[in-house]
């Protein structure tokens, strides 16, 4: 997989952001507090179809063999990911395939290098604009190979792959009764059914 190397700040410089950032999460539990392209984002408490449609997408990447102890990857939830856009700037993706080693790759601020993630996965909430614009930069520029959206406003998933420094080359977008295909890199074949995790990030009522 294509590896990248974030440029982190020396650990005595002082870090007005994410130490402002620290006590947000402090105070607002469950929120997720992110600084991407220098710029301090607050995201509110996801609802039920929210984590509904996380949980859709995860059932065939576990069904696949991934993070099953014998494969070289793991599938986690709301792990930071440290970015080389800015001395601060960090992403808390909602769904992340890491390498079985991440844990080698910590750097700072609870956050983990680019160099281990092979996809990351963002499910819009009100902060859709952040995750179909702003994070394509962000996630392109630390090289994360695939990143996948699920967008809850326009029923749509999209695939990205093959970072570039401004954007991703590779943009496929799929509509409900289609199948999202991933690449292997990630470490299986895996598709995604677009119908099912549109439905499930549908609000029940």
């Amino acid at each position: 997989m294509p590896a990248a190397t974030a440029d982190h700040p020396g650990t005595d410089e002082p870090k007005p952001l994410i130490e402002a950032a620290n006590r947000l999460m402090d105070r607002l539990p469950g929120y997720r507090v992110e600084i991407i392209d220098g710029m301090l984002t607050v995201a509110p408490l996801r609802d039920g179809p929210h984590a509904d449609a996380l949980t859709t997408v995860m059932l065939p990447l576990l069904s696949a063999g991934l993070s099953d102890g014998h494969t070289e990857v793991e599938v986690l939830q709301g792990i930071g990911l440290w970015l080389p856009s800015g001395p601060e700037d960090y992403a808390i993706p909602d769904l992340s395939v890491v390498d079985a080693d991440f844990d080698d790759h910590l750097t700072e601020n609870n956050c983990y290098d680019p160099a281990c993630f092979r996809l990351v996965l963002e499910v819009t909430s009100e902060n859709h604009r952040t995750d179909l614009r702003h994070k394509v930069t962000a996630y392109a520029q630390a090289k994360i190979p695939v990143y996948v959206i699920v967008d809850r406003k326009h029923s749509r998933v999209h695939v990205l792959t093959e970072p570039l420094p401004a954007g991703y080359d590779r943009h496929e977008v799929y509509a409900p009764g289609q199948q999202a295909p991933l690449p292997a890199s990630i470490g299986a074949e895996v598709s995604l059914d677009v119908d099912e995790i549109v439905r499930a990030g549908s609000p029940k009522r």
